[in-house]
């Protein structure tokens, strides 16, 4: 049986809804969507829908992937604009194809990242983004489950593919990153806490992180 995707959108307050409860949701439309899909086996069965690569909480997105196997109700072509009238505000289905490339085929993800200084400091906040990015290494510790200290050692300059804009505006700085996506992956929220820690003298009083693709292991669009 083959599976289907969608491809969409988390934008506006959605953005705070976690990965379970978004998980729930989607569970939730299609149901109100009259549309039926593939459970799995076993005394508990439950709706096959899965999402490769979870938003961070408070992330926005317009490139999100969610798999799942589509048994009847709707078609590929129909069903965007089905779950669209019974899917909160600020999420949104963009589109709805068969199988794609394999998950393991996920490698890059481009983030657009907002950052707010006091005292018109993003000129030079800038430049310490540069400097650091820059880096031959550059260790952060992060909240690991596995690690027995809660905590574990990473060196984020691997994980960071690209720097492809650093660009100051008044009090705001404006990044887009490629990042590695998995095995491992960076979020870029350690980058920042990261930065936080080298760069005391820059405080960040408000940030937003926007993931604006992903793509496979040789840089085109991952469907």
């Amino acid at each position: 049986m083959s599976d289907q995707r969608i491809l969409f959108a988390k934008y506006g307050t959605a953005k705070y809804i976690s990965h379970l409860d978004l998980m729930h949701t989607m569970e939730r439309a299609f149901l109100r969507a009259g549309i039926t899909i593939r459970h799995t086996a076993g005394f508990h069965p439950h709706p096959y829908v899965s999402i490769p690569l979870p938003l961070p909480l408070g992330f926005s997105s317009r490139c999100e992937i969610m798999e799942f196997g589509l048994v009847s109700g709707s078609t590929v072509e129909e069903l965007p604009a089905q779950m669209n009238r019974v899917l909160p505000a600020g999420i949104e289905v963009l589109t709805c194809y068969e199988e794609g490339l394999p998950f393991r085929k996920l490698a890059y993800v481009r983030y657009h990242i907002t950052l707010e200084f006091d005292g018109h400091l993003a000129q030079e906040a800038a430049e310490a983004f540069r400097e650091l990015t820059s880096r031959e290494s550059f260790v952060v510790k992060k909240r690991s489950k596995k690690a027995k200290s809660g905590f574990t050692e990473v060196d984020i300059i691997p994980l960071v593919e690209a720097v492809e804009e650093i660009r100051a505006q008044g009090d705001t700085l404006h990044l887009i990153l490629l990042l590695k996506a998995q095995n491992p992956g960076l979020n870029p929220d350690v980058l920042l806490q990261g930065f936080r820690g080298e760069y005391p003298a820059f405080p960040i009083v408000y940030s937003a992180c926007d993931r604006q693709e992903i793509l496979d292991e040789e840089k085109r669009v991952y469907r």
